[in-house]
């Protein structure tokens, strides 16, 4: 039986990338290799419960969603997830996954939309980057997004410089997300304009809304 360790599954808004403000089912594994200094899902590094891929399928079948967002922790770090998504997709959902960048998406499903988290220095997780994962290497480009998380302005001078190293401005969608509560979304909205970046504003818009695990909003 294909089992996955799962920190919990829940229907809420989703708040980042370009599905950003569509109702989602987010399956969010357990377990996660990085430790980066914003994150807020630390209570997923190791909580969960084995769920098989038909029990998992199941629970996001109840909702009748269009979008299901896999995310963690660190999703690719269980070889069922390749298959959980293959199934999400034959199942006609519109699949999103976040992945800290680290592990190769090469044998994510085409169909699934990638989006890639690029570590700045100040998560404290640089360098963490597989460089399969870079436009050149990645074998199924489509649908594919680069998000930073900015937490201070040699991060965002760092953003620009790994984006232009790597062409990821010309040949996919960037996001630049201020850290939620540390960096001002309107110091980063000015400063993509001063620079004349070619990135994309992205706040976390969940936590402008309510508390995701929060229901009957």
């Amino acid at each position: 039986m294909e089992t996955i360790k799962i920190n919990e599954i829940f229907y809420s808004i989703q708040g980042e990338s370009t599905y950003s403000g569509y109702p989602t089912v987010f399956i969010r594994t357990s377990g996660c290799h990085l430790r980066c200094s914003y994150c807020d899902t630390k209570y997923a590094y190791n909580a969960g419960d084995m769920m098989s891929v038909d029990e998992i399928l199941e629970k996001v079948q109840s909702y009748k969603p269009q979008y299901v967002c896999v995310t963690g922790g660190e999703p690719l770090l269980q070889k069922n997830i390749y298959l959980l998504m293959k199934k999400l997709c034959n199942l006609n959902y519109n699949v999103s996954l976040e992945t800290s960048g680290d592990i190769s998406c090469n044998l994510v499903d085409s169909r699934v939309k990638k989006i890639i988290d690029v570590k700045t220095p100040d998560s404290g997780e640089a360098n963490k980057f597989s460089l399969d994962n870079l436009p050149k290497n990645l074998a199924t480009l489509v649908k594919t997004e680069y998000k930073f998380v900015i937490c201070s302005k040699s991060d965002f001078q760092w953003a620009e410089e790994f984006c232009l190293k790597h062409d990821l401005f010309r040949s996919s969608t960037v996001l630049y997300s201020p850290s939620f509560k540390k960096i001002n979304e309107k110091w980063l909205a000015e400063k993509i304009i001063s620079k004349n970046s070619n990135a994309r504003l992205q706040l976390q818009l969940h936590k402008y809304i309510w508390n995701p695990h929060i229901t009957g909003v």
